[in-house]
């Protein structure tokens, strides 16, 4: 059995409690930003919880100014035209390995989530949120081209129009309505929400056979995954669309503006990424 030194993981708590593996994120001094550390600790947690037969793992954060987590670090992003959400970056291996480890992962959100953490929390299998807590997908306010594996996450949780919503507006949507779409399983009260986290999944997750929940994980997964079947000419011309984003000014802009604290100045325009005067995008 591989070893895990879960001593060595300095921004997260891991704690076992009755089969259920508790995660939190123990960085609110930066907002629990998903750096490349952060993300390798979290990988290495859930493998923990994994070979300790956990029958559930639950997500967590320490919060500061009640951020639950801000996302993607974007001191991290890189600007010499290399992809930022590539498929080996580690905030991306992050995200595959929460759908992938054969136990329910459980978001449980006490606070504002931005960016990547929201496409985190869309990743587990479970989300139960406080009443004040909110969800935004950002990339369009930095011009970050998000990616198609990313996007498929929000279809697959949302309806069609308000997955569009939350990329295009990029501004927040209340657990009440992360609620009425389908996006959250249960809100409550900040004070109540561990016990509505226990009573309505933990407690009955406890009982019931990891074998059996796990094969029925593994089925979702595959079963899902299964339904976003598109050619390898879609593949390419979604690539051909991203890359143009990423190596373009506007990119670079909006990282910067972001760091210097500043309302963004995007130049670029939509034919920018035209590959043809009567081009369509049939899938």
């Amino acid at each position: 059995m591989e070893k895990f030194e879960i001593s060595s993981l300095d921004l997260l708590k891991v704690s076992i409690d009755d089969r259920i593996c508790f995660v939190t994120m123990a960085n609110s001094s930066h907002f629990n930003c998903l750096s490349e550390r952060m993300c390798t600790q979290l990988i290495t947690a859930l493998k923990y919880a994994y070979e300790m037969e956990c029958v559930g793992i639950v997500l967590k954060a320490e919060t500061r100014h009640d951020v639950w987590s801000a996302g993607h670090d974007i001191n991290e992003l890189p600007l010499e035209g290399k992809d930022p959400l590539s498929y080996d970056v580690p905030m991306e291996k992050l995200l595959r390995g929460v759908q992938d480890v054969p136990i329910p992962v459980i978001a449980c959100v006490d606070g504002t989530v931005w960016g990547g953490a929201c496409d985190l929390c869309t990743s587990c299998d479970m989300i139960v949120a406080s009443d004040k807590s909110t969800f935004a997908i950002t990339p369009a306010k930095i011009g970050i081209p998000y990616n198609a594996s990313g996007i498929s996450h929000f279809i697959r949780q949302l309806s069609l129009n308000k997955a569009r919503e939350m990329f295009f507006t990029a501004t927040q949507i209340t657990a009440q309505e992360a609620n009425n779409v389908g996006f959250v399983n249960h809100v409550a009260s900040s004070d109540n929400l561990d016990d509505v986290l226990s009573e309505r999944i933990l407690n009955p997750l406890r009982r019931n056979s990891i074998l059996s929940v796990s094969a029925i994980k593994r089925q979702f997964r595959i079963l899902s995954r299964a339904s976003n079947v598109i050619s390898a000419e879609s593949f390419e011309k979604i690539d051909s669309y991203r890359e143009k984003v990423f190596r373009g000014e506007d990119y670079v802009e909006g990282i910067k503006s972001f760091l210097e604290k500043r309302a963004p100045q995007f130049k670029g325009k939509a034919k920018d990424l035209d590959t043809g005067a009567h081009e369509t995008d049939n899938l």
